[in-house]
């Protein structure tokens, strides 16, 4: 089956510099990241070309209650114009794991490539692209989708996110 690009586009009512840093900042990725009702009880950033991130994303309790991580293995970053990343599944010591030991679907994406786009659109407001690639259209890119587009919103509503 043919593979698509996931494009997300979300404008925030805060400066690039804020929605970079909670790209970039531990502290702040664990405030929004997940969609709704999801939470992130730790994130480790090491943010730099070469570097990597070990991001949880706690499960609801009626939902398993589980723990899944995601490692960013970053790639390029350009300071407050993108981020390019390869995102995969992992333990909590960031070791790739297999989507499917862990009962994701066939079509779960494996090194992903992921690149984030700031734009500043003028008097404090700014634009992010978020463009996963390769997906292979069904319900994973259908929920994948989602769930950014919930971080995202989760991300806009913090306390703080203007500077």
């Amino acid at each position: 089956m043919k593979q698509v690009d996931l494009e997300i586009v979300k404008e925030f009512d805060a400066p690039v510099a804020s929605v970079w840093r909670a790209w970039s900042d531990a502290q702040w990725l664990k405030q929004w990241w997940g969609p709704d009702r999801f939470s992130c009880p730790s994130a480790e950033v090491d943010f730099r070309e070469g570097g990597r991130a070990v991001v949880a994303m706690l499960f609801p309790k009626d939902m398993g209650g589980i723990t899944m991580y995601n490692l960013f293995e970053f790639k390029k970053i350009v300071p407050m114009e993108s981020i390019e990343f390869t995102n995969n599944l992992c333990d909590k010591q960031g070791k790739a794991a297999d989507p499917a030991a862990l009962g994701m679907p066939p079509d779960f994406p494996v090194n992903q490539r992921v690149l984030l786009t700031f734009q500043d659109l003028g008097q404090g407001r700014s634009r992010l692209t978020v463009t996963e690639c390769k997906w292979t259209p069904g319900q994973m890119m259908k929920m994948a989708k989602m769930g950014m587009e919930q971080s995202l919103e989760k991300l806009a509503a913090l306390p703080g996110l203007r500077g």
